[in-house]
């Protein structure tokens, strides 16, 4: 195991350095989901150990202009709206201008984006590094080889992180999958998990109902990539087989008529609750209402709901697909394969252990494994790795790049250094206290005239 995977490293002698950070991403609040919580949980951890954190997102319907979040978590909601899903349009060079006003003004010196498929965290992510910030990425899902899209996503991945100074990613099954993709060294990336917050996520068996049933508890998004149609099949098997089975499914999406349809087909409207999208802040009210969680993703990079779910004290059902296997001891969890025989036998042995739960020890259990604090901790020394060392000089920057392929890499070479370009001549009122130096190597203070 690589030592620096742990970044179990000596604590500096010297006096602990605060950073100025930038979290960008096209994932944040009020969206909600494992890349939104992860920032915002992060953010509040470092300002507490003394950085100065801010988040850089795009807009949400009227939510426009800088908001400040809990203990003074200042947002810029970018004018820019999605064009695909819940990703903005890219914008290249059109939209470095207010990227680079954020980042100067700021005086930010580390950018930290967020997830692969943000267009958002693709651009400044050229604009930082104009400007000589250290860079750094996190990755939270996994992504095939074999479609075109995730061709495409993965060459780009393969020029973007190869001027990026680290990667941080969510489970070993993640850096893996990072590392193959976007062919880069190992060694600089590392593996620090999710956490949740166990205080927000406490068990109360009292609260189980209906009463005299085993409750089995589904909250994920309605959709192919969750194994909806595994669901599917497995719910009218289960409450066959087990009379006091009984289903309660959260979550909106795509796939909520397939639940629907099977629902009415075997008439189940007694036996399988569904209680639409779900808020965030209720969802330890719906998951303490349950014996078993079941997951039933397809492809999962660390799976942050079934650790909120042992929290509550329940028994985890899951395929055992990416990072899943490395999250929870075995005692905690049954693991399948993603097939409907093997699902169902997993979830009849969970549902013949259902209410022989240590609900109250799962959730110690998890409170000693994952902490947002321990997170923040481990984040800091890969901060201060990257500081502490030196930046690569431009012309191997530019070798690197050009390594991603014959023609690829000259067409990023030329999008580099237009991006240089538009930073060197581009001038706002962000300037009047900080510049750019023509090397692009740094951030340089302008002195105040008397």
């Amino acid at each position: 195991m690589d030592l620096r995977d742990n970044l179990n490293l000596p604590s500096s002698a010297s006096k602990k350095r605060t950073y100025r950070i930038c979290f960008a991403s096209d994932f944040f609040y009020p969206s909600i989901g494992g890349v939104e919580m992860h920032q915002y949980q992060l953010a509040q951890c470092l300002m507490e150990m003394g950085h100065r954190v801010i988040i850089v997102t795009k807009a949400y319907n009227n939510r426009k202009g800088v908001r400040y979040l809990s203990n003074g978590l200042k947002v810029y909601y970018l004018p820019y709206h999605p064009a695909l899903d819940t990703v903005i349009m890219p914008g290249l060079l059109f939209h470095a201008p207010l990227y680079r006003k954020v980042l100067i003004r700021e005086q930010i010196e580390i950018l930290h984006w967020h997830q692969a498929t943000s267009s958002l965290g693709h651009e400044i992510q050229w604009v930082a590094k104009g400007l000589g910030l250290r860079v750094i990425y996190s990755d939270h899902s996994l992504f095939g080889f074999g479609d075109a899209a995730s061709i495409n996503l993965n060459k780009e991945m393969k020029i973007i992180l190869s001027d990026s100074d680290a990667a941080i990613c969510v489970s070993y099954t993640c850096k893996e999958n990072l590392a193959l993709r976007a062919q880069i060294d190992p060694q600089m990336i590392f593996t620090i998990p999710n956490a949740v917050d166990s205080t927000k996520f406490t068990p109360d068996p009292s609260r189980r109902f209906p009463l005299n049933t085993k409750n089995i508890v589904v909250l994920s998004r309605l959709a192919y990539r969750k194994g909806i149609d595994l669901l599917v099949d497995i719910i009218p098997s289960i409450c066959k087989a087990f009379p006091e089975a009984y289903f309660i499914i959260g979550g909106d999406g795509p796939k909520r008529y397939l639940v629907e349809e099977m629902r009415d087909k075997y008439r189940l409207h007694n036996r399988v609750e569904m209680l639409g999208s779900i808020p965030y802040e209720k969802v330890r009210d719906v998951l303490v209402r349950g014996h078993i969680f079941l997951n039933t993703s397809l492809t999962e990079s660390f799976c942050t709901a079934i650790v909120e779910a042992a929290s509550c004290g329940l028994l985890v059902v899951s395929t055992n697909v990416g990072g899943v296997p490395e999250v929870l001891p075995p005692e905690m969890r049954y693991l399948a394969p993603p097939k409907k025989d093997d699902l169902i036998l997993a979830l009849k042995q969970a549902l013949e252990q259902a209410h022989n739960v240590p609900s109250h020890k799962f959730h110690e259990m998890v409170k000693d494994m994952y902490s947002w604090h321990h997170v923040a901790i481990r984040t800091e020394k890969v901060y201060n790795m990257v500081m502490a060392s030196k930046p690569n000089p431009l012309l191997l920057r530019v070798r690197m790049i050009l390594s991603a392929g014959p023609w690829v890499g000259i067409f990023a070479l030329l999008l580099f250094a237009m991006f240089y370009i538009c930073l060197l001549y581009t001038s706002d009122a962000a300037d009047d206290l900080l510049c750019v130096d023509l090397g692009g190597r740094r951030i340089i203070k302008k002195k105040k005239k008397k």
